[in-house]
């Protein structure tokens, strides 16, 4: 059994400055359309077969086919500037270590495409059967570099190759491509982790620059997929209330915050190896934290945008030690909601001696004229009492309350939520009845909602060659170079592993991690 028969369809995605082998800001080939206020991209023309490796897993069942039958029934390849590349002959090649027929492999395509008709028009849900019914299977051995170049060979250029694969075996398989001829604009699609360091994912992005251009390589963090994510940008750049205080003059602290109120859910092989700071916190928190502490970009095009997000991450820092600015608890056994959950360490694929840790905290300060001083805390966490996922600003108090108006004068409160898409102000006013009495009251509106899954939004940019949503090489590594401190000191074990009960809302507050 080769290597990857042995894994194949496990991949971990789903629930990611002048170095060799990335594109920094200072290198040619960014591409983008610059100052000139129209979104555009510099990955070359569209793509005309979507190649999926690991085709027989989760990942492409559950989130990719779904997500590229709702990017065919829609219209957005239909505005200026949008290739025709989502109505008009699109094929999709999958290939994994199963041994399947095309038969097998379009029964799968067809039960992750059904859901998307109601989401389209005629013609888009034709658009969508055509790539179902055309689409073919081919068994393949991933790491066997003849064998994957031939297939690739076998299909309409240009060809984005999807790993949906864990990574270990994607960097296994680009590897081995080192020195094979690829199609002609070739376009490579990895999803997070890439790397499992800031030294592997240096020597990934050194393998992959070997075989494509720094532009035609998607490395997927969905979260920016999200549209309350891109939403960041509406609230941020489309109003003048807030980018004047949108600095280390006005905002007292940020939190960005993902609790879940879930356990496992049949994750175990997986988050038992990565925890809560890789699986979350290393790739979409930080990637979050970049849109919210970035500089307005000229244009949302790819270099525009990717290069702002770089300048935040290569300015951000742990905010002192890691036993100081980081925390790691496990959750005990308790009630979460109507069902009883098991001790973390207790449950079916979990390695108690790993210490893998449910529930992550880190502290960190960006190093620049905006944010000098301001504390990001980013925190994740599994089997809590509530879900709540959002990033929360925290302004400064005012310097003076005037006298007479009677009441605490609480912090004004921008909460932004992923899910769902809501906006919410904590204001404080005169309260009902008597005028000089202050209460807090709190303004709410719906944020816009995409018709797109997270992953339509990713596949729309890969079949477009535009790159914007994807995470550049760069970045790739500074994110693991931010997280360094804190890993090497909770694998020292240096920061203690604290514990809360199922259903709870975590660890108590503290000072460094204050509750919001």
């Amino acid at each position: 059994m080769s290597e990857q028969q042995q894994v194949d369809g496990q991949a971990t995605g789903g629930t990611e400055s002048g170095r060799a082998g990335s594109s920094g800001p200072e290198q040619p080939g960014g591409g983008g359309h610059g100052a000139s206020g129209e979104r555009g991209h510099s990955g070359g023309d569209p793509v005309a077969t979507l190649l999926v490796l690991g085709a027989s897993g989760d990942l492409a069942s559950r989130l990719l086919l779904p997500g590229l039958a709702r990017l065919l029934v829609s219209d957005r390849n239909e505005g200026p500037g949008r290739h025709e590349h989502s109505r008009d002959g699109l094929r999709l090649v999958g290939a994994g270590a199963e041994d399947w027929d095309d038969d097998r492999w379009r029964e799968v395509v067809t039960k992750a495409f059904a859901g998307a008709q109601e989401h389209g028009d005629d013609k888009g849900w034709a658009a969508a059967c055509a790539v179902r019914d055309t689409s073919r299977y081919a068994k393949v051995d991933v790491t066997d570099p003849d064998a994957l170049t031939a297939l690739m060979a076998s299909c309409e250029a240009p060809v984005a190759v999807y790993f949906a694969l864990p990574p270990g075996i994607t960097a296994k398989a680009c590897e081995k491509l080192v020195g094979q001829q690829l199609p002609e604009s070739t376009r490579l699609v990895m999803e997070k982790p890439f790397g499992s360091d800031e030294a592997s994912a240096h020597q990934l992005n050194e393998v992959v620059a070997q075989l494509v251009p720094e532009e035609h390589v998607h490395r997927v963090d969905h979260f920016l997929g999200t549209s309350t994510v891109l939403n960041i940008f509406g609230v941020r750049f489309a109003n003048r209330l807030f980018e004047p205080t949108w600095n280390a003059s006005h905002v007292e602290r940020v939190d960005v915050l993902y609790d879940e109120d879930l356990g496992l859910e049949g994750r175990a092989r997986y988050y038992d190896k990565a925890g809560a700071l890789k699986d979350m916190i290393q790739s979409h928190l930080l990637q979050v934290l970049a849109v919210l502490a970035m500089d307005a970009p000229a244009a949302l095009d790819e270099r525009e945008f990717r290069d702002r997000k770089a300048q935040v991450l290569r300015a951000t820092r742990l905010a002192g030690t890691p036993a100081q600015a980081s925390r790691r608890a496990v959750y005990t056994a308790g009630r979460m909601g109507d069902r009883d959950l098991p001790d973390y360490q207790a449950e079916d694929g979990v390695d108690p001696s790993r210490q893998t840790e449910t529930l992550a905290e880190v502290v960190l300060h960006i190093d620049t004229w905006r944010w000098a001083g301001v504390p990001f805390r980013l925190r994740s966490g599994k089997g809590l009492g509530r879900a709540r996922k959002e990033a929360v600003i925290t302004f400064k108090p005012v310097p003076h309350l005037v006298a007479g108006l009677h009441g605490e004068a609480r912090p004004t409160r921008l909460r932004l939520s992923f899910k769902p898409g809501v906006i919410n102000l904590d204001l404080m006013v005169n309260a009902e009845g008597d005028p000089f009495d202050l209460e807090e009251t709190t303004l709410t509106a719906q944020l816009g909602d995409s018709e797109l899954p997270a992953y339509g939004e990713v596949l729309a940019g890969v079949l477009d060659g535009d790159p914007l949503l994807s995470v550049r090489g760069d970045t790739a590594e500074d994110c693991w170079r931010i997280l360094a401190p804190v890993i090497a000191a909770w694998e020292a074990d240096e920061v203690p592993l604290e514990t809360y009960p199922a259903g709870s809302d975590g660890p108590e507050p503290t000072e460094a991690f204050p509750a919001v």
